[in-house]
């Protein structure tokens, strides 16, 4: 099968194109023909060399795709074969086939297309596990959302709004400003010219904040928190450390916590799916969330996706054409 790995640490001019036999399903295991691959700032840091795969997963990268599933391992219904589906990967998503754990495949939501299904997994486990599970949040509750234009950022502003929250959210441009709001954000705020701390007060402070960027926005995020707020990191592109003052997160009763997806066990990950199977896929069939894809590029051409990705100039999602 064609395949893109990675030829040694480095930047996108490392991903280079290589054939590989094709993977067999170990038991619960199913083997997709890939029609789409979503692309996510992890494969960029494993690319970097900044972040190894789990112990027995592929050391190709790709953490979500969308396709038909060709075999099975043992253990996994007959009635599985040939089912259209999108899946959540330990890796191996830049290939023309992949296996994954049956638990963490999805049914591609009724009306949507491949291509769309293919950027659901990597955001939807995301958001649902850290916003909804980790943080708790409920209707009526103000969240803020860091990297508002990002796949991450525009599918918890959809989320939360379609569960009743108020979003705000921060981005860099005028444009990116009015997409977010687009999506549903209650008011985006130009990190460049407006201090989100001061907008947050003035609006009551928020519930939970969701980070991606960490560095100096941990303590901003612990100021702008209401009483039993909570702080949920899911990256650190500003760096991961920061001066706290603690007193504030006691006397506040605030929780700060925050999570990775891929080292996840299975069973977790089988968990938050079945969560997203009654929760959200109904939403996502009824058109009341949707992914925003950004940019599509031949899975040859992923060094070119990497490239845009990391010029933080996309609005949603980045995805791979695969298959047919």
């Amino acid at each position: 099968m064609r395949a893109m790995e990675i030829s040694r640490p480095g930047g996108p001019e490392v991903l280079t194109p290589t054939d590989r036999p094709l993977p067999q399903p170990g038991p619960g295991e199913v083997r997709i023909r890939i029609a789409y691959a979503g692309v996510n700032r992890p494969d960029a840091l494993q690319r970097a060399g900044a972040y190894d795969p789990p112990p027995g997963a592929s050391d190709l990268p790709g953490l979500e795709a969308s396709g038909e599933i060709t075999a099975l391992g043992q253990g996994v219904p007959a009635e599985a074969l040939g089912q259209r589906v999108c899946a959540l990967l330990p890796g191996g998503g830049y290939a023309e086939e992949v296996t994954t754990p049956h638990a963490h495949c999805l049914p591609v939501p009724e009306g949507m297309d491949m291509r769309s299904a293919a950027c659901l997994p990597e955001t939807y486990f995301t958001v649902w596990s850290n916003v909804f599970r980790r943080a708790a949040l409920q209707g009526g509750e103000v969240l803020l959302v860091h990297g508002g234009s990002s796949g991450i950022g525009s599918t918890a502003i959809q989320l939360a709004t379609a569960f009743g929250a108020r979003v705000f959210t921060t981005a860099g441009t005028p444009d990116k400003c009015a997409f977010c709001e687009s999506l549903g954000a209650e008011r985006a705020i130009n990190y460049r010219s407006e201090d989100f701390v001061e907008v947050l007060k003035s609006a009551g402070g928020a519930d939970v904040v969701l980070d991606m960027v960490g560095g100096d926005y941990i303590p901003r995020n612990i100021r702008l928190l209401k009483p039993d707020g909570r702080l949920v990191m899911i990256a650190f592109l500003g760096g991961p450390k920061a001066e706290v003052n603690f007193a504030q997160v006691m006397m506040k009763r605030l929780t700060v916590t925050g999570s990775t997806l891929r080292a996840q066990s299975d069973q977790a990950k089988a968990e938050i799916a079945e969560d997203l199977r009654t929760h959200v896929w109904p939403l996502l069939s009824a058109g009341r969330c949707l992914p925003v894809i950004d940019n599509e590029f031949p899975l040859e051409e992923v060094g070119a996706a990497h490239t845009r990705m990391e010029s933080s100039g996309h609005m949603g999602k980045i995805v791979l054409k695969v298959g047919g």
